[in-house]
């Protein structure tokens, strides 16, 4: 009989499993670019978070959206804290330079409901494949953990 894997004392967080699996790959570079808006609020505190949001983020340039002109010239002398409380919030130096831009401050979160499209019906042989990677996996739990989501990707797909 096979050994039993000991209990482990709660689940990892997909986030940190992602994290693990693509370091040092481009992707690993772009999920922690993602967390900026996870950490957005307590880098700047509350007061700030209120009135300007990350918008984007490219080259190591933070686009932020600011809900007023005061707010924005407020924010230009705060950029070189601002960077450096982010970066030591990420463990690295991502972010180089912000650039600010008008913009209210919920049209720098996209909504989910906005960005989910009607998921299409898989076909046979992409159930079939979806199996065939999956039984692989020998904890019954995470195969189908893995299964579901490897089926919602290819769901939210065109091809």
């Amino acid at each position: 009989m096979a050994e039993k894997r000991p209990k482990m004392p709660r689940p990892a967080a997909l986030a940190d499993l992602l994290a693990e699996i693509f370091q040092g790959k481009p992707v690993g570079k772009r999920l922690n670019e993602g967390k900026i808006w996870l950490i957005w609020e307590t880098a700047v505190g509350a007061q700030i978070a209120t009135q300007a949001k990350p918008a984007g983020f490219r080259d190591g340039v933070l686009t932020v959206a600011v809900a007023s002109a005061p707010w924005m010239q407020q924010l230009s002398y705060l950029k070189k804290k601002i960077i450096t409380e982010l970066n030591k919030r990420l463990g690295e130096e991502l972010v180089k330079d912000i650039f600010l831009r008008a913009g209210s401050r919920e049209e720098s979160v996209p909504q989910p409901t906005a960005l989910r499209k009607k998921a299409r019906p898989l076909s046979s042989e992409e159930k079939e494949k979806i199996a065939e990677y999956s039984s692989a996996i020998a904890d019954s739990e995470l195969r189908g953990a893995f299964a579901s989501l490897v089926a919602r990707h290819k769901a939210d797909r065109e091809e």
